[in-house]
């Protein structure tokens, strides 16, 4: 069996493949995430004239795996986490807005609140990090980003072409930009463009020796313009003698440290600039000494070190590389191994990459959040608009094994392949397909309990409390296998990187990259908790509007304001505020395996006790009129809705907090030196089977909504060859 026999592709003219004269290619799904989604996008796209018939296969009741919501009592939104979208997604925005262009709810669903992309998600510019000042407090340190030009998901032909050098001209007007600042702080006008700028009739390199020999970089105003200098130099960085590119810079950091470090000690904002200063100048020296910017593996030659590791490697001080602009970042992307916060690891490549990625490429809004949740706004018009193309949707199917053809399976001329795939089926649909969706106010959703009524023996399952996307709940009412031939052409495994070895444990066996993958490319928990209040945020005392905020401390490091989400809930009483909390979760020495039925339970009380004891130690270092007189956190404050209430910490049982245990669940980690071992989507060792999700080789290799779509598409170019590799955004960045 080869799936080369099912496509004819011209050769000669280098036309994409093309579907034989005979039934579409079956392709099997089994995941029902961003990457997933996309990739079913892609391959049902009109263009494709129907080559592809496509079968999502789906644990439990609804899409969405990491960025799954559901509508919990009060229709309130229930997510995993902190879902947040960023203005360099440029693949999921484009996905999104085809999407919704598509769905046309003008015209199809005219009363819906969620009807265009732009209803869905709204701009966020503040962002904000934390640092803890002397006296044990917590301080917030909140910026806004300004609008940048475009909209993500903008035709490409808009995009400004990014490269190393590009990055690092904008960091170098970034460098510059923070030291004006800190000029007109304190006092010291900034000169007039090129008003004391050396002599270059000499070249740049005789500029760059001068400064460095006359003491030019002694002062604000000199670095200024050494940064100037700098700037001109990169026109042609392979003509500047890395040893003099790394003198300059040093001499620059050196100065630096000495003019404004004690300076700016005792003043905390400033100290702040100060900071992101030295951090922004130990990047620059590394990146010319590890060749960042002229090797073409760009920001993967580094991906070797751990990032806090590269910074004071290269001259970076043990004060900045702790700020919370580095421990938010850690935070941002749970970057912490086995899930301990003694342990912060993650890639200098590809957090460089990420920072430039989301600095500098960002168009519109820095953050973009949605109205209403992941599933609603993400998932349910990927559902509608796949379903009208024709997509079928196999809830209730649990992957168990992907079965391999390999040896004395494989026929004359077959090469290894997916033979099979094997699912438990969770429950028996009534009636010939599952409708997973409720309105809320209008907007389809997705519940955060199956709908019983649908499923044979539906209130004997609901009473038992069968729990469908558990890892450790085995009910099923049979086995299913799918054949190769009979009932699949072609294999996408879109499941989480936690499963890979429990439903492709034949490949992970015999396959050494596999072995490796799984090894190295490691996974952690996360934790999240959700408060519902009744006064406002500025009645508890927050008073800089609407944010996410990194960088707190634990055990919940980031914090959202998400009150917009109040009018997309049905709540008898009004709530004034809503708090997302999530961190990692650091797992429990207790047995892991499928036997042991309490191992989330555990976690869940785990996760329930930490939410009591963050909110009654740490919370009112942001809310800081949300105590009583003697410091207890007011639990009076919680909306309990139909719940009743008695003013202690029993009222959080009725809040939502959840621990993100399942396998399939764990977020994805860029540890230092992994790069080298994820497997790309593109990857052909297995002649019908491909893979995706944010755990593969795509670009940009690091957990997130953008990092899935990618790599969903390039698992739909694996197969058809569309689309095409330069259409992929960041597929080809350094």
């Amino acid at each position: 069996m080869s799936i080369s026999n099912l496509m004819t592709a011209d050769t000669d003219t280098g036309k994409h493949p093309t579907m034989r004269e005979t039934n579409p290619i079956r392709v099997a799904i089994a995941g029902g995430g961003c990457a997933a989604m996309a990739t079913a996008f892609e391959l049902t796209r009109p263009e494709h004239g129907g080559k592809y018939a496509v079968t999502v296969y789906q644990q439990g009741w609804r899409l969405g795996g990491k960025g799954a919501s559901g509508r919990g009592p009060n229709g309130r939104i229930e997510e995993h986490g902190l879902h947040l979208w960023m203005g360099f997604y440029e693949n999921a925005f484009r996905l999104m807005r085809e999407c919704y262009s598509e769905l046309d709810r003008p015209t199809h669903a005219p009363d819906c609140p969620v009807k265009t992309w732009d209803d869905a998600f709204k701009p966020t510019p503040l962002i904000g990090v934390t640092d803890q000042a002397p006296d044990g407090s917590w301080i917030p340190w909140i910026g806004s980003l300004p609008p940048a030009p475009g909209l993500p998901g903008d035709p490409p032909d808009t995009r400004e072409p990014w490269t190393a050098r590009i990055y690092i001209e904008r960091t170098l007007g970034l460098l510059r930009t923070l030291l004006e600042t800190i000029q007109l702080r304190l006092g010291e006008m900034p000169a007039s463009p090129g008003t004391s700028a050396p002599d270059l009739s000499s070249g740049i390199q005789s500029a760059l020796r001068t400064m460095i020999e006359h003491g030019q970089l002694a002062t604000l105003a000199g670095m200024v313009e050494g940064v100037h200098v700098l700037e001109m130099a990169l026109g042609d960085l392979r003509r500047r003698p890395d040893n003099l590119l790394l003198r300059f810079i040093d001499t620059m950091a050196v100065n630096a440290r000495e003019v404004l470090e004690s300076r700016l000690k005792e003043h905390w904002e400033l100290k702040r600039v100060w900071e992101v200063i030295d951090l922004t100048l130990a990047t620059l020296r590394g990146e010319a000494r590890f060749g960042v910017f002229t090797n073409p593996d760009g920001f993967d030659v580094i991906d070797d070190y751990d990032c806090r590791e590269w910074l004071v490697l290269n001259g970076a001080s043990p004060t900045s590389v702790d700020s919370g602009f580095v421990r938010g970042l850690y935070d941002l992307g749970f970057s912490y191994e086995d899930g301990d916060i003694r342990k912060p690891r993650i890639s200098a490549g590809q957090s460089l990459r990420a920072m430039v990625r989301a600095f500098f490429t960002y168009r519109g809004s820095f953050f973009w959040r949605m109205s209403a949740g992941m599933g609603d706004i993400v998932f349910t018009p990927f559902y509608e608009v796949l379903r009208r193309r024709g997509v079928r949707f196999e809830f209730f199917h649990r992957l168990e094994n992907v079965r391999l053809a390999v040896g004395d399976d494989l026929g004359e001329g077959d090469t290894p392949h997916v033979q099979a795939l094997e699912f438990d089926v969770q429950a028996d649909i009534v009636g010939d397909e599952y409708h997973p969706l409720v309105d809320v106010h209008r907007l389809p959703s997705w519940p955060s309990q199956p709908r019983f009524e649908q499923l044979v023996d539906g209130d004997r399952l609901a009473r038992e409390g069968v729990d469908f996307e558990s890892h450790w709940d085995r009910h099923r009412v049979r086995a299913k296998t799918l054949r190769v031939g009979d009932d699949f052409d072609f294999v996408v495994v879109a499941v989480g990187l936690g499963a890979i070895p429990h439903v492709c444990s034949e490949i992970v066996a015999g396959d050494p990259d596999w072995r490796a993958m799984v090894d190295h490319v490691k996974t952690v928990a996360t934790q999240a908790f959700q408060v519902w209040l009744k006064p406002d945020m500025k009645e508890l005392g927050w008073q800089h509007g609407p944010i996410n905020v990194s960088g707190f401390v634990e055990p919940f490091d980031t914090w959202a304001d998400m009150t917009h989400l109040v009018p997309a809930e049905d709540w008898p009483h009004t709530p004034g505020a809503i708090g997302y909390f999530c961190s990692v979760l650091p797992e429990l020495s207790i047995p892991r395996d499928r036997d042991n039925a309490e191992y989330a339970a555990h976690h869940r009380e785990a996760v329930r006790q930490g939410a009591v004891n963050f909110l009654r130690r740490d919370i009112a270092h942001l809310w800081p009129k949300v105590t009583r007189e003697d410091g207890e956190f007011e639990w009076r404050h919680l909306e309990t809705g139909s719940s009743p209430a008695n003013g202690d910490e029993g009222d959080f049982g009725s809040q939502f907090w959840t621990a993100n245990v399942n396998p399939s669940d764990h977020y994805i980690l860029s540890l230092p030196g992994t790069t080298k071992y994820r497997i790309s989507p593109l990857d052909r060792r297995y002649d019908n089977l491909t893979i995706a999700g944010d755990w593969t080789q795509c670009g940009f290799n690091a957990g997130c909504v953008e990092a899935a779509v990618m790599s969903g598409r390039l698992a739909a170019h694996a197969l058809s060859c569309l689309p095409r590799l330069e259409d992929i955004v960041g597929y080809d960045h350094p």
